[in-house]
């Protein structure tokens, strides 16, 4: 996800993180992953300068989730300072240690990336396996984005397998739209899709 480093970016990139990370079924890892977020994008803003073009990527395999932040300056490296207690700053990389289970800088020729690492329950689904679990909260993300015509209210027992079908569609074809218009092959994606919802099926 692109973004400049502006204050006010912090809280969409931290929407942003909500979204990926409920949809991975990883909702016990929201508010730490959205502080150090905040945190390591703040960072930008402050040591490397407002504006900066930047890019913040979230995976996992299951075991872990990753954080990884991107920015063009190989020279301002994140480090660890003592600040003192009253000390306005000095402070963000300090909670990132304390909220993940590692953290590290890797320098390249035209970009640094700070990351950190958490583990995540051994249920999470990993990248690429169905979960029944995993759509759901896709599903219900995606709603709230784009509310159906009619009521959705899955926690009640009250959608109507109609207004899941229609929202299911939505979502697909919305994405499918976006593969296609960044030049992605979406008959591959689709028999790729088929053939492991036939597997799931086992």
């Amino acid at each position: 996800m692109a973004f400049t480093a502006q204050p006010e970016e912090v809280t969409h990139l931290r929407s942003a993180v909500r979204i990926h990370l409920t949809a991975w079924g990883l909702d016990d890892q929201v508010d730490t992953a959205q502080l150090c977020v905040s945190e390591l994008v703040s960072n930008i803003v402050t040591h490397v300068g407002t504006g900066t073009p930047g890019s913040l990527a979230l995976s996992t395999d299951g075991e872990r989730l990753r954080v990884e932040v991107h920015d063009p300056d190989t020279r301002a490296l994140p480090t660890l300072v003592d600040a003192e207690i009253d000390a306005e700053g000095g402070r963000g990389m300090a909670l990132v240690a304390a909220l993940a289970d590692r953290w590290g800088v890797q320098v390249h020729d035209d970009h640094k990336v700070t990351w950190c690492e958490f583990a995540v329950a051994a249920s999470a689904a990993p990248e690429g396996e169905p979960s029944v679990e995993r759509a759901d909260a896709l599903l219900d993300v995606y709603v709230t984005l784009k509310p159906p015509a009619c009521s959705y209210d899955r926690e009640s027992g009250r959608v109507r397998r109609r207004v899941e079908e229609e929202s299911v569609i939505d979502m697909v074809t919305d994405l499918l739209f976006r593969l296609r218009a960044h030049g992605g092959d979406v008959d591959r994606v689709l028999d790729c899709a088929q053939s492991r919802l036939e597997v799931g099926r086992r």
